[in-house]
Parts: C-alpha cells; sequence; structure tokens
C-alpha cells in the first residue's frame, strides 16, 4: 500500500504542478526574449533612418 501511495506521490505530488509551472515560464520567459529581441533590431533600424534623413535635410 505505501508503494502506490509513494508512486501517486511522485507521479502527482506537488513537485509535478511545480515543474509544469517552471515550463510555462520558461516557455513565457523565451518568448519574451524574442520579442525583445524583434524590438530592439526595430528600434536600432529607426535610429539608422532618423540618422539618415537628419543628414539629408540638413
Amino acid at each position: 500500500m505505501h508503494s502506490l501511495y509513494a508512486w501517486l506521490l511522485k507521479q502527482f505530488g506537488p513537485k509535478q504542478a511545480k515543474d509544469e509551472e517552471l515550463d510555462e515560464a520558461q516557455r513565457e520567459l523565451r518568448c519574451l526574449k524574442a520579442e525583445l529581441r524583434r524590438v530592439t533590431e526595430e528600434r536600432d533600424i529607426l535610429k539608422m533612418a532618423a540618422t539618415y534623413f537628419a543628414k539629408e535635410s540638413g
């Protein structure tokens, strides 16, 4: 009986929920890092465009 309880606890215990939360947090972090990379690239492109047009008009 104890081994059945131990198996159930191992399969469905609190650690399992923490692992799932950690996986979800890691997925969200990966997504946010990708978005940050994209936004940073867009910002750099806009900076270069602003510099180019400032030189052209001045």
